[in-house]
C-alpha cells in the first residue's frame, strides 16, 4: 500500500465518522503560543480548543500533520539515520474529540481501522501480531482498567495488553492541565529485526504505530487531579511507521516516499551500487534523506538559517547533512539540490512546495556555501586527530572550535561513529585557560602610521593623568595637520600631541575622551583621542585661532561623557563575571566597545541566551552595581597580576606592569581602562540586545548610569502613550492586548466561515450536468483561498457522492485557486483532468487520483478552462 494511499485512507475513515478533515498547520509553532517552537504532534493546532479557549463548529477532526522533532523535550536529532524509525520530520496521523466520545469509541475506531478488511477502507492487519499497553496506576492516579476491558471487548487477547507506567502510558500537556492515562498499539516486525519481543523494549522489532490519549483528568498547581467535565480524545499514529509495516520493509527509509530522495543522493554520491547497504553509507545516506525532507518544509514555512531559536536549529540540521554528504563522497554544493526530489515525493500532498521551490533552494544554498569551507577544514583535522587512545583530546577540539568554527556537536557526532570518546571536560578546560594564551599572546604594539606620523614613536611620551583628573596644564609638543604632515602652527582640523594629558586614548574597547584645550587667543575643540604609538596620546582637534608648537594649554576632558563612559566600561567587567556566573566558566571576553552611549560586550559561548538567563545576568550586575562599593585599582608586574587571579583578555597587549581593576568578591581583570570609584555610579545594568557574533561567539549590548535611566524613561513613556491610546491602566495592557488579538483572530475566522457560507449558498453556486453518465460539478466563486476552499469543496462533496467536481475562487484580479475532485468509484483521474484547465488560467498545480489544485494567474480564462476540462472528461 503507496504512503499517499494510507495517509487518505486513514483521513477517509474518520470522515466517515463523523470528523472534519482539517489541513496541516505549519511545521513552526503557533505565532501566538511562545512555548511552543515546532509542531510536534497533531494536537499542537487544537491546543487552544483542548484548554476551553477556543470553540469551533466541529467536535471531531482528523488530520494528516507535519511534525518536527529537532530540539526541546521532543528531539530525535541524534538518533536520526542510527535508528530504522527515528525522523526530525515525519507525518502523523490523528483523530481528535473535542468532549465527544471518548474511550469506547476511540478505541473501537483504531482496532477496526488497524484490524479491519482492506477492501472496506481499514488497513488488515494481523491482530496476533500487534500489543496493546495500558497504564499501570501510580502516584495516586488507578490503573486504566476501563481502556483493559475495551480493549479486550474490540477483540484483543488478554495476553497481548501490557501495563506500563507513567513514562509510557500517561500523558500531560504540562506541570498543570488536562491530562490522562494513554494506550498505545505496537507492532510486532518479526523475528528477523533485532530487539526484545514486547512492547517498550530494546531495539526495532516492536514499534509503536499509534498512541491514544485520554485526557480525562485536569491536574490544579498542587497536582491535585479532577475529572474533567467533558473528557476528549488525541490520538497520533506514525505515518512513515505505519506505511514501512504495509509495505513490508525493515526500516522506514525504506518506503515509496523516500524513494524519489535517495535517487537523488545515489545521484550525486560517489558509493558504488553494491556498498550502499553497507553500514556507514546507509547511515550517511539517511541522515541526509531526512534532514532534506525537514529542511525544504522549515524553508517553505519561513525559517531561515541563523544563530537564533528557530533558525539555529535549522543551521543545525543543514551543517549535520553536509558532514553526511562527505562521508558519501559529495564534495561539491549539493544539499538544496535534493530539494525538488521532496517535492517529487509528497507534491501531491503538499503541492504548494513547488511554488516556493526557488526560494527554498536559494536559503539552503547560501548557508551549504557558507559553511563548506570551514566543514572541509574541519573534517581534514579531525581525520588527522590522533585517537589511537580512543579519545580526542579536549585540546583538539578547542582547536578546531576556537581556530576554524567547527560545531561541537558535529565532533560529537565524528567521534560516535568511530566508538571514540570526545572529551568535552577537556574541551570546557581549555576554554577555562584563554588566561594563559593571553599572556602568551602580549606583544610590543605595532605602529600603523602615515606620513609624518611616523616620527611620534621618536617624540617624548605622554604623561596620561586622567585616571585622577578631568584638567591639566600641558605643552604642546608636535603638531600635525589633518593631511599627516607636521606643522609648527595649527589652524582647523588636524592633530596634537600634549606632553601630559588627561584624555584617554582609545583603547581596549573603550573610546577615546573628547573636550578641549585652551589657549591665549583661541581653542581646539578635541573631537577624538588615540595612540598610534605606544604611549604617545594623539588628539585630533579642530582649532579656533592658531595652535604653535610649545605652546601652553588647558587640557578639559568633557566630565558629563567621561562619567558615562567609565559607568559603562565598570558594567561590562561585571557583566563579564555574570555571565560566568550564569553560563559557565567556558565563557570569556572576545571584543568590546565602551561609549557614552552604551556598551557592547563579546564573549565566547555556544548558544544564544534564554530570557531566564538575560534576567539573571542583569540581576546579578545591577546588584553588584547596586552595593555601592568602592572600586579598588592598583598597578602590579604582570606575573604577579596573573598569579593573583586576574583575567587577562585573549589577544589583547599588556606591558610587564599591568593595571588591575578590582570590584570586591565580584570580579578581578587587567584593564588600563577607565572607572568609577565606587558601584554606585553604574545604578542598574540594563541589557538591551543579544545575537551572533561568529560561530561560538555570542554579543550583549547594554546600557548602565544615566544612560539606563534615559531608556527607562524612554520606555515609560512609550508605556503611559500606549496607556492613553487604549484608554486602559498600563497594568491592563497585556490582558487587553490579547483580547484584542483573540478579538481579530475570531473575526477572521468569522469573515472566513461568512465568504464560505456566501460561496456555498446551499448550493446555489453549483452546475450540474451530465457527460456520458458522469455527474460534473462546477463552482466558480470569489474570495476563497487555501482552506476555506479546501472547506468548500467537502460540502459539496457532502451532496454529490458520486462526481467529478470543479471548484474556481478568484481570489484577486490576477489570481484564481482551483481544486478538482473525483469521487473514488469513478475511473478518473483528479490530476489529469486539472492539467486541461492550466493553459486557459496560465497556472501550475497537481494532484493525485481523487484531488489536485493549483492556481493561476489568469482569472478571465475560467469558462475556457471548464470547457477544457469538460472536453478533457
Amino acid at each position: 500500500m503507496k504512503t499517499s494511499e494510507l495517509r487518505q485512507r486513514f483521513l477517509q475513515y474518520f470522515e466517515r465518522q463523523g470528523h472534519r478533515r482539517v489541513a496541516s498547520s505549519a511545521v513552526i509553532g503557533p505565532a501566538d503560543d511562545p512555548t511552543v517552537m515546532w509542531t510536534n504532534s497533531g494536537m499542537i493546532q487544537f491546543k487552544d480548543v483542548f484548554l476551553g479557549k477556543e470553540r469551533r463548529d466541529y467536535s471531531r477532526a482528523t488530520t494528516s500533520q507535519k511534525c518536527l522533532r529537532a530540539g526541546g523535550k521532543h528531539n530525535d536529532l541524534d538518533q536520526v539515520g542510527f535508528t530504522a524509525r527515528h525522523h526530525t520530520f515525519f507525518e502523523m496521523l490523528g483523530n481528535f474529540s473535542f468532549g465527544d466520545y471518548f474511550k469506547a469509541d476511540a478505541i473501537r475506531f483504531a482496532w477496526e481501522f488497524l484490524t479491519g478488511p482492506v477492501d472496506q477502507g481499514c488497513l488488515g492487519l494481523d491482530p496476533t501480531r500487534l500489543w496493546i499497553t495500558v497504564f499501570e496506576g501510580a502516584d495516586g492516579v488507578p490503573a486504566d482498567t476501563e481502556a483493559e476491558d475495551l480493549w479486550r471487548a474490540a477483540g484483543v487477547l488478554p495476553d497481548r495488553i501490557m501495563r506500563f507506567g507513567k513514562k509510557d502510558n500517561f500523558w500531560q500537556m504540562g506541570d498543570t492541565g488536562p491530562c490522562g492515562p494513554c494506550s498505545e498499539m505496537h507492532f510486532d516486525r518479526g523475528a528477523h529485526i533485532p530487539g526484545d519481543a514486547t512492547p517498550n523494549g530494546d531495539g526495532d522489532r516492536v514499534m509503536e504505530i499509534w498512541n491514544l490519549v485520554f485526557m480525562q483528568y485536569e491536574r490544579d498547581a498542587q497536582g491535585v487531579l479532577s475529572p474533567l467535565p467533558k473528557p476528549s480524545i488525541d490520538t497520533g499514529m506514525g505515518l512513515e511507521r505505519t506505511a514501512s509495516i504495509l509495505q513490508g520493509v525493515d526500516t522506514n527509509y525504506e518506503i515509496d516516499l523516500f524513494a524519489p530522495i535517495f535517487r537523488a543522493i545515489w545521484k550525486a554520491a560517489k558509493v558504488k551500487p553494491e556498498e550502499r547497504g553497507e553500514h556507514p553509507y546507509r547511515t550517511a545516506s539517511q541522515v541526509i534523506a531526512d534532514h532534506i525532507r525537514a529542511a525544504t518544509f522549515m524553508c517553505f514555512d519561513g525559517v531561515v538559517p541563523s544563530n537564533e531559536g528557530r533558525g539555529y536549529v535549522l543551521r543545525k540540521i543543514v551543517r549535520r547533512a553536509l558532514r553526511f554528504g562527505r562521508k558519501l563522497g559529495i564534495e561539491g554544493l549539493f544539499f538544496a539540490e535534493l530539494a525538488p526530489a521532496v517535492f517529487e515525493a509528497m507534491g501531491d500532498q503538499y503541492p504548494e512546495l513547488l511554488s516556493e521551490m526557488a526560494r527554498i533552494q536559494k536559503s539552503l544554498r547560501h548557508e551549504e556555501r557558507q559553511f563548506s569551507q570551514t566543514l572541509s577544514t574541519g573534517l581534514k583535522l579531525l581525520e588527522a586527530s590522533d585517537v589511537s587512545t580512543g579519545t580526542l583530546g579536549g585540546a583538539d577540539i578547542f582547536r578546531l572550535y576556537d581556530t576554524y568554527g567547527f560545531p561541537v556537536d558535529l565532533v560529537e557526532d565524528w567521534c560516535r561513529e568511530r566508538g571514540v570518546t570526545a572529551d568535552l571536560p577537556g574541551f570546557q578546560q581549555e576554554l577555562a585557560t584563554q588566561r594563559a594564551r593571553a599572556r602568551a599572546a602580549m606583544k610590543a604594539h605595532d605602529l600603523r602610521l602615515a606620513g609624518d606620523l611616523a616620527i611620534l614613536a621618536e617624540l617624548p611620551p605622554t604623561r596620561f593623568t586622567g585616571y585622577d583628573h578631568l584638567e591639566s596644564q600641558a605643552h604642546v609638543v608636535a603638531l600635525f595637520d589633518a593631511e599627516n604632515r607636521r606643522v609648527k602652527q595649527l589652524t582647523g582640523e588636524g592633530y596634537a600631541l600634549l606632553d601630559r594629558t588627561p584624555f584617554y586614548a582609545q583603547s581596549g574597547g573603550q573610546v577615546g575622551d573628547t573636550g578641549q584645550l585652551r589657549f591665549e587667543g583661541g581653542h581646539a575643540e578635541v573631537v577624538d583621542c588615540t595612540a598610534p604609538a605606544p604611549k604617545r596620546h594623539l588628539h585630533k582637534v579642530v582649532v579656533t585661532g592658531s595652535l604653535g608648537e610649545n605652546m601652553p594649554v588647558n587640557a578639559m576632558v568633557h566630565n558629563i561623557r567621561r562619567r558615562r563612559v567609565r559607568a559603562h566600561h565598570t558594567a561590562t567587567h561585571l557583566l563579564h563575571a555574570a555571565l560566568r556566573e550564569v553560563l559557565g566558566t567556558h565563557v570569556k571576553q572576545a571584543g568590546s566597545v565602551v561609549d557614552a552611549s552604551r556598551l557592547r560586550f563579546d564573549f565566547t559561548h555556544f548558544a544564544p541566551l534564554e530570557p531566564e538567563q538575560i534576567a539573571e545576568i542583569e540581576r546579578l550586575a545591577s546588584r553588584e552595581a547596586l552595593k555601592a562599593l568602592p572600586t579598588k585599582v592598583r598597578e602590579m608586574e604582570i606575573d604577579e597580576a596573573l598569579a593573583s587571579g586576574a583575567m587577562a583578555l585573549f589577544g589583547e597587549k599588556y606591558g610587564d606592569v599591568v593595571r588591575v581593576v578590582q570590584v570586591p568578591g565580584f570580579s578581578t581583570e587587567l584593564c588600563g581602562g577607565t572607572h568609577v570609584a565606587n558601584t554606585g555610579e553604574i545604578g542598574v545594568v540594563k541589557i538591551v540586545s543579544e545575537s551572533a557574533v561568529a560561530a561560538g561567539v555570542r554579543r550583549i549590548e547594554a546600557v548602565a548610569g544615566e544612560t539606563a535611566l534615559e531608556l527607562l524613561q524612554a520606555d515609560e513613556t512609550m508605556i503611559l502613550g500606549l496607556s492613553r491610546q487604549a484608554n486602559a491602566a498600563r497594568e491592563a495592557l497585556p490582558d487587553l492586548l490579547t483580547a484584542r488579538e483573540q478579538r481579530i483572530l475570531q473575526l477572521e475566522r468569522d469573515l472566513k466561515e461568512a465568504k464560505l457560507r456566501a460561496a456555498s449558498g446551499g448550493g446555489s453556486a453549483e452546475q450540474v450536468e451530465q457527460i456520458q453518465g458522469v455527474t460534473l460539478v462546477t463552482a466558480s466563486v470569489e474570495g476563497l483561498e487555501g482552506n476555506a476552499l479546501r472547506e468548500f469543496m467537502d460540502q459539496v462533496r457532502t451532496r454529490h457522492r458520486s462526481a467529478v467536481i470543479v471548484l474556481a475562487s478568484k481570489a484577486a484580479e490576477d489570481k484564481v485557486a482551483a481544486l478538482v475532485s473525483v469521487s473514488s468509484d469513478l475511473p478518473y483521474d483528479a490530476g489529469a483532468l486539472f492539467k486541461a484547465m492550466l493553459p486557459a488560467l496560465n497556472g501550475r498545480g497537481g494532484g493525485k487520483k481523487d484531488l489536485a489544485q493549483g492556481g493561476g494567474t489568469r482569472p478571465a480564462g475560467l469558462p475556457e478552462a471548464f470547457a477544457a476540462l469538460r472536453a478533457a472528461l
